[in-house]
């Protein structure tokens, strides 16, 4: 069985250009239920299917797996195994809706389902980021002062070949990973956060030597294939979540690009 409750999604809120995408959406799916999702562009179909796989959070809430319930803090996540069947997700005040960040790819094998809190004690089904997953880079010197938490990866959160974590810019710093770089053996996507309605980020993404870039605001989140660079300039200090899937799991795979090579 699958169930969502009370879910709620709003793309860009408290803006001009605020969407609605799912407002208290409650679904029930009993074991062999053969569903077709129809309706238009803009009708939530992806936001909804997005919904029932790898999970992280931006606010609080509560996810209910097979029956144990997980209370998901602000910047906890989780890791959910292939094979759960009954999921529920729920806010713990409907009347400020949780939002769930979820990221999903294909699975060969079961891995075990984990609550992932950054800091706290070990227990049964919930996981301690480790001091050497906390990785201190760049400097205020060079606008680029970030803390990187990485939670679901080899030896910590099992997973087939998600890789999860979440970047922190200090204040003052505003760029993140630059110097840039590829991966042509996975691809990446980031959703920035902690960003007031009034900041952006210019993110840079193409071929090093075709560089483009788009302008990304509070909680929108942006693909990079495995080609592609992947880096970003704010106006002011922000954090963003980052999500990996491909031919392997070594986070330090990665095809640095020269400053000078940038075009």
């Amino acid at each position: 069985m699958l169930e969502l409750k009370d879910i709620c999604k709003t793309f860009n809120p408290n803006t001009i250009n605020a969407k609605v995408a799912l407002n208290h959406l409650n679904l029930t799916l009993n074991d062999g239920d053969f569903v077709t999702v129809i309706g238009g562009n803009g009708a939530g179909k992806s936001t909804m299917l997005n919904a029932i796989a790898g999970v992280f959070q931006v606010d609080s809430g509560t996810i209910t797996i097979d029956g144990k319930a997980y209370h998901v803090a602000h910047k906890e996540g989780m890791y959910i195994g292939m094979g759960s069947r009954d999921i529920t997700f729920a806010s713990d005040d409907a009347t400020a809706p949780a939002k769930f960040y979820l990221n999903s790819a294909p699975a060969h094998r079961t891995c075990p389902t984990v609550l992932i809190k950054p800091e706290g004690t070990p227990e049964d089904g919930v996981v301690i980021v480790k001091d050497c997953n906390k990785v201190e880079l760049g400097s205020l010197e060079t606008a680029n002062h970030r803390t990187i938490c990485k939670y679901i990866l080899p030896g910590q959160v099992e997973s087939c070949q998600l890789e999860m974590g979440m970047t922190k810019l200090e204040p003052g710093s505003v760029w993140n990973t630059m110097p840039c770089h590829t991966h042509d053996r996975r691809m990446e996507v980031y959703l920035y956060f902690d960003m007031p309605e009034d900041a952006l980020v210019m993110h840079y993404m193409g071929e090093p030597t075709e560089t483009r870039h788009i302008v990304m605001r509070n909680e929108q989140a942006v693909i990079s294939p495995s080609w592609s660079i992947h880096s970003g300039c704010g106006t002011q200090a922000y954090t963003f979540i980052w999500g990996m899937v491909g031919e392997n799991q070594d986070f330090d795979d990665m095809d640095d690009v020269a400053m000078t090579d940038l075009l």
